[in-house]
């Protein structure tokens, strides 16, 4: 499925004006409404994009792809009380997005991405929550996100962005957690590497 998604994208992009590739790379995540602060989370993405031409120095894209979220408890040792706090969270991401070229290499990007739980958890020293213990998370995400794009290659474009849900992914349900504060938020920068299939 994968194979025939890609040759149908490299097809299009073909017959018209349009750029598609793949892209690869990581997250840097938090999650806004707990008790721990700091891009502490790492994370993989991957996935397909296409992208097309709206007038000479702007563009529009989408994405599909598969992105690693979550947060993590940075134990050091003047912690007096250390504990272990792992949440991990992946999604299937559907970003929409425009761009403006602000040179012949540099682009500055902005949209709203789309996001489907396909697994959440958490962690603690004694290892995964057991299901008494663990809270539902919302099954979708919706992050709006800002960065900028740039021409590395002829084929390769550096992909940097900072995403942050606009609805909760999980509300606060009432009680007090060690770990858990308010309303939760995903607050993600990410850095991904895309590569063009086509490239005159």
């Amino acid at each position: 499925m994968f194979l025939m998604i890609m040759g149908m994208a490299v097809t299009f992009a073909k017959a018209q004006r349009f750029d598609a590739g793949v892209l690869a790379g990581f997250n840097a995540s938090q999650v806004n409404g707990d008790t721990y602060i700091g891009y502490y989370k790492p994370g993989i993405l991957g996935g397909l994009y296409v992208r097309t031409d709206l007038a000479p120095a702007i563009f529009a894209g989408m994405e599909l792809k598969y992105s690693q979220k979550g947060a993590r408890n940075k134990i050091t040792p003047k912690d007096p009380d250390p504990k272990k706090y792992i949440m991990r969270l992946g999604y299937v991401d559907v970003p929409v997005f425009f761009g403006f070229r602000t040179s012949d290499l540099v682009s500055v990007i902005g949209g709203i991405s789309a996001g489907y739980l396909v697994h959440g958890a958490e962690y603690n020293e004694y290892g995964k929550f057991p299901p008494e213990d663990q809270v539902k998370f919302n099954n979708f995400d919706v992050q709006a996100f800002i960065g900028f794009q740039s021409d590395v290659l002829n084929q390769v474009v550096l992909d940097l962005r900072i995403g942050y849900s606009v609805l909760p992914i999980r509300g606060q349900p009432g009680e007090t957690y060690w770990y858990w504060l308010d309303n939760q938020f995903n607050n993600v920068i990410s850095l991904a590497f895309c590569y063009r299939f086509n490239r005159d």
